[in-house]
């Protein structure tokens, strides 16, 4: 990933964090079928490894887990908030014209090794804690226990699971780090006055990673 060092974010914690929040990683790797890339639900161990852990289970009909089983390299990449920026909000459009649109982003890419697994108690427990980790925040959570044994014993043996130890993380906050203070001002304020949750997400994060 391209990273220049003005949008580069070190920090593993804040990265797992990413992580934690936008949950869905684009799988990427090289097999038999070529390059292939599949969205998948992950968790993330922070503790089982130097830079974290991936676990992520996926259906035994995808051919993806054959291919990493043969090519274990994988590519995980976690998209965070992101925004189109109009020139217009930018205190210089007014002062020179001399702006271009531009698109704020925040993304986690992970790399590692991935390890097939086809033990029915570790799946047993990636689900349940999968489950929790989306279910927890709800009035009344849905738990795995709540369907019967026998259709979720069927579910697992359609599944396999995959855990990544991460080699590499790198992380890119794209967020208006390279204007001047007055125009980074003129972002947040436009990214707020617009309706939209991911536009108040990133109006907060333009103003957090602030460099002046």
């Amino acid at each position: 990933m391209y990273e220049p060092p003005l949008h580069r974010e070190d920090d593993l914690e804040k990265l797992h964090a990413l992580i934690r929040a936008r949950p869905l990683g684009l799988l990427v790797s090289s097999g038999r079928q070529g390059l292939v890339a599949n969205a998948l639900p992950f968790l993330i161990d922070p503790a089982a490894s130097k830079f974290g852990t991936l676990q992520v289970h996926m259906a035994r009909a995808n051919g993806q887990w054959r291919d990493l089983a043969e090519a274990p390299e994988a590519l995980v990449v976690f998209q965070g908030a992101d925004h189109y920026i109009t020139p217009s909000w930018y205190a210089t459009k007014r002062e020179t014209g001399k702006v271009v649109p531009t698109w704020n982003y925040v993304m986690v890419q992970a790399r590692g090794r991935a390890r097939i697994i086809e033990d029915d108690a570790w799946l047993s427990r990636q689900i349940e804690a999968l489950t929790r980790r989306q279910e927890d925040q709800r009035d009344k959570p849905w738990a795995v226990g709540d369907a019967p044994a026998d259709f979720i014993a069927m579910q697992r043996k359609a599944i396999v699971g995959i855990e990544i130890e991460i080699a590499d993380i790198r992380g890119k906050w794209k967020t208006s780090q390279n204007r001047p203070a007055a125009d980074r001002a003129g972002v947040a304020a436009g990214l707020t006055a617009l309706g939209d949750e991911e536009a108040h997400e990133m109006a907060a994060i333009v103003k957090e990673t602030a460099r002046d």
